[in-house]
């Protein structure tokens, strides 16, 4: 099983509720980046080329936590940077599980071992550690070598103390299918809890400009990662709602839903999403009521928009997809296995 059966439950009583209360723009996950620091220098990211003066800052708990609840979004993601060189990431994990919100903590993995004694096993904190591929491929992408064997040493180590543990892996143009598949095996055969996949954003900061997909590129790529998995060859556990899979291989046409995933950081509430950087408000009700949503997405003829089918983006709109009544009984399923 992927995504966690509590977690779904509570996250599907939020959609029944957003849409009883009439509203259109409400988010599910908050992606929190307590801050930009990171130990790391990958070429395709683009969250770490903020001038000096802005990495050297972060987040106290008490502004982590009073954006989780301005927010109210059920689920909270903690990417970076790597969240944990924060001073203080136990304390905002500790107040995130004490308000019930269910912790997606994205590391690397590096410091992931040695951090663990911080933390306490539960139902709502999940390590989510980024793996690219097998140990050449995933080395090459951070560009150090011993990265991918120490974040597997970390991974088992956490499954040992009882802890939740996904992968998220970053398709970009070039990748060899086979070598994938091969990886998600892997990733099956280590216990993991579930695997997040999503294709490169390219971020106009970024370093490598190159290597991001276009759409066409990504249905293309996708559809032959998955097809092992779409024919009932391999199980996979992916820790995805099955409609958003369905949209990676062009079987499902939707939009993106650029408030489902708001972002907020040292800079404040990132308009209009958590890949574009277009400003900053400093409050999520000035984000939701003062961006021109209609500016956005694929159908706006935003050029920045066109290729992107990037999960932050697109699993909001297959969660909300998945409460239509002919796509319940599958969504359900999913939680158990297929």
């Amino acid at each position: 099983m992927g995504i966690h059966l509590q977690q779904a439950m509570e996250v599907g009583k939020y959609l029944v509720t957003q849409r009883l209360l009439g509203r259109k723009h409400f988010p599910l996950v908050l992606m929190l980046e307590p801050l930009f620091r990171c130990n790391l220098a990958c070429s395709g990211c683009g969250k770490i080329q903020h001038p000096k003066e802005i990495l050297k800052q972060h987040l106290s708990p008490e502004e982590c936590f009073a954006a989780v609840e301005e927010c109210g979004a059920p689920v909270v993601s903690i990417p970076g940077g790597e969240p944990l060189l924060h001073p203080q990431i136990d304390e905002i994990v500790r107040g995130l599980v004490e308000r019930k919100k269910f912790i997606y903590l994205c590391t690397n993995g590096l410091l992931l071992e040695k951090s663990l004694d911080k933390f306490e096993p539960s139902p709502y904190l999940t390590f989510s550690v980024h793996l690219d591929g097998m140990r050449e491929l995933h080395d090459k992408c951070v560009d150090r070598k011993g990265v991918f064997d120490t974040a597997v040493q970390a991974i088992r180590a956490a499954k040992a103390k009882g802890f939740r543990v996904t992968t998220n892996t970053t398709i970009f143009e070039g990748t060899d299918p086979k070598e994938i598949q091969e990886f998600f095996s892997f990733l099956n055969d280590l216990g993991i809890d579930g695997m997040m996949i999503s294709p490169g954003y390219s971020y106009e900061w970024a370093p490598d400009q190159d290597h991001f997909l276009k759409r066409e590129q990504t249905q293309a790529l996708f559809r032959e990662i998955l097809t092992p998995y779409k024919t009932g060859q391999k199980n996979w556990n992916f820790n995805h709602n099955p409609l958003f899979l369905d949209f990676l291989i062009g079987e499902k046409d939707y939009e993106c839903t650029p408030w489902g995933s708001p972002s907020y950081s040292v800079l404040g509430w990132q308009k209009p999403c958590y890949l574009l950087n277009e400003g900053h408000y400093k409050t999520f009700q000035e984000l939701i009521d003062k961006t021109d949503w209609n500016q956005y997405g694929r159908k706006s003829g935003n050029p920045k928009c066109a290729d992107c089918m990037v999960h932050c983006g697109y699993e909001p709109t297959a969660a909300m997809d998945a409460m239509q009544p002919n796509n319940i009984g599958r969504s359900v399923k999913a939680l158990f296995g297929r």
